[in-house]
């Protein structure tokens, strides 16, 4: 006789949650409105009149739909009568959670692996979530590089800047933004740790201090997403909330016996979708190479 039946290993912690911040949803449909406020005051001359900015108003729609995800298996009733390891493998408690899990996580990292496709479906400013093309009133903005880069000590400083001079309101005003974690896939993760963890300016035999680590706004942590498709490809999340998981129906299960064949069903069910509201809360670096 067996003496052990394995087939469930332990699972990788939950990542997703580190980038999305979640919100509940009680519509099918949820919609986040971008606002153009007000812009830069002006000078006024003696006796002269003031200006006044009358252009404040919706600049983009950002939609959010969540979809349904579903996974079951039958049991038939003779294989429950005949399974004599009832201890060692309960067929009525296969983990549905892991499968579900799983599918979240790598439905949230397809936002980063999608990142320079533009989605229709949610729309927002009409360009991808990395471009450097976003529009404001009167310009352009952008959150990834013109020359895609590798990940190295100066695309990520650069980066960082970039963030802090370049990030605007739909106004052309400058905003507080700022760097706060760099995102990897596991290929990265050796380059990250030299760049994350050295006291000194790392691959140098100088004694410069690591920029890195001491940049206003708090770089100081990575995370190495395992759900990330491209071994090259790296991201900058800000202080800017905009990575979402809108919740639509918690994860739930049932079961019920099919009167006809005696089969026992098991299902789970939920329902979401992970997504983006406002491209200022990443910024994208994707080499091919």
């Amino acid at each position: 006789g067996k003496y052990e039946v394995e087939g469930e290993y332990e699972q990788i912690e939950k990542q997703w949650p580190k980038l999305f911040e979640t919100h509940k949803s009680t519509l099918a449909i949820e919609t986040k409105v971008q606002m153009r406020i007000l812009g830069l005051a002006r000078l006024k001359q003696e006796g002269g009149a003031t200006y006044f900015d009358n252009n404040s108003g919706q600049r983009f729609l950002f939609n959010a739909e969540s979809f349904e995800v579903g996974l079951g298996y039958a049991i038939t009733r003779k294989s429950i009568e005949d399974n004599q390891y009832t201890q060692e493998f309960n067929l009525m408690k296969l983990p549905l959670v892991n499968s579900f899990n799983q599918f979240k996580e790598i439905a949230s990292a397809n936002i980063l692996n999608n990142v320079t496709t533009y989605d229709a479906t949610i729309g927002g400013d009409g360009v991808a979530l990395a471009s450097t093309a976003h529009p404001y009133d009167g310009g352009t903005w952008a959150n990834t590089f013109t020359t895609q880069l590798d990940l190295n000590e100066s695309s990520l400083l650069q980066a960082a800047i970039n963030i802090r001079q370049g990030f605007v309101d739909e106004a052309g005003l400058k905003i507080y933004a700022r760097p706060k974690m760099l995102v990897i896939p596991p290929n990265l993760n050796p380059v990250a740790t030299r760049l994350m963890k050295t006291e000194l300016r790392p691959g140098t035999a100088n004694n410069d201090v690591n920029a890195i680590l001491t940049m206003p706004g708090g770089l100081s942590e990575y995370m190495v997403y395992d759900y990330l498709t491209s071994n090259f490809a790296w991201f900058v999340t800000t202080n800017l909330p905009g990575l979402v998981m809108m919740d639509r129906t918690k994860f739930e299960t049932d079961m019920q016996v099919d009167f006809s064949t005696d089969n026992i069903l098991v299902k789970g069910y939920e329902r979401y979708v992970p997504t983006y509201n406002d491209p200022r809360a990443v910024y994208a670096s994707t080499p091919t190479a």
